[in-house]
């Protein structure tokens, strides 16, 4: 039986991603208010993972990065004991204030949000760097509480303007891959653990330059030949003696593997064989 690629679309319902929005909106007021004496409900936020990169087929996990004034950081990084946990506390009584009867709390790198309806949300607080001229770029900096506590580096804005702009030049082919390795992942090997940044990464270098046959052009590939492309790229970066590694899109950020690599051989090898 072929599982090959196939024309995923939209995936979530118009109603949940207005759910969704209301909820994004919701938080970021939260943050604004606190942090920024602001009531707006869309500044210093943005929506990223898997659903900011439009890679999503489900809203279990709605990623969003707040970014917070600097004297935070400032005031949070000469505290002894773990300044980024007292950070994460004071974002989660944020949140609470907008959803006092959602489970909210604080977990390593995020405040997680659980809804009622099966929806939740990963709230990062984060702070905008800046350049060698000191004007802001589009890196953050957000607190890791794990280990006594550090500060870590994310692109998201990078991430998220790559993937679109390959998705644009395959002709929609590369967020349908995404999505339809989710689906195999979600569907056949749910026991296993893939991350989605681990599939976005792969699927982007891997991809190369197959695209959609587009409206008035044929096509000479035939079905299997794009889903065995995949399917080498992956054997032939494999080895015995290296960990597997990626680069983000557009950030070329490390990505981690170790824990995702067993799920994704095996997404490959279903989806070609």
């Amino acid at each position: 039986m072929s599982y090959s690629v196939i024309k995923h679309g939209e995936v979530i319902s118009r109603d949940i991603i207005s759910t969704v929005n209301t909820r994004y909106e919701t938080v970021t007021r939260a943050i604004n208010r606190e942090f920024w004496n602001l009531q707006s409900a869309t500044s210093h936020s943005l929506l990223v993972g898997s659903y900011g990169r439009g890679t999503a087929i489900d809203t279990s996990d709605i990623d969003v990065l707040v970014e917070l004034p600097k004297s935070e950081y400032e005031r949070c990084d000469i505290l002894k004991g773990n300044g980024q946990s007292r950070l994460l506390q004071a974002v989660r009584s944020a949140i609470q204030t907008a959803y006092p009867r959602s489970d909210v709390r604080a977990d390593g790198q995020v405040v997680k949000i659980t809804f009622s309806d099966g929806i939740k949300f990963e709230v990062l607080p984060a702070f905008r760097n800046l350049n060698y001229w000191g004007q802001s770029d589009s890196t953050y900096t957000y607190p890791d509480t794990n280990m006594g506590g550090n500060w870590k580096s994310t692109n998201p804005k990078a991430e998220q303007d790559a993937m679109k702009a390959k998705n644009n030049s395959s002709n929609g082919l590369l967020f349908d891959t995404c999505k339809h390795f989710r689906r195999v992942r979600e569907d056949h090997f749910s026991s296993y653990y893939l991350s989605g940044i681990v599939i976005d990464s792969f699927v982007y270098v891997a991809i190369q330059n197959w695209q959609w046959t587009r409206n008035g052009d044929t096509s000479s590939a035939v079905l299997g030949d794009y889903e065995r492309v995949l399917s080498d790229y992956l054997s032939q970066h494999l080895s015995n003696w290296l960990p597997l590694t990626f680069s983000a899109p557009g950030s070329n950020q490390t990505v981690d593997t170790a824990s995702s690599i067993e799920c994704l051989k095996k997404v490959v090898s279903y989806v070609a064989d």
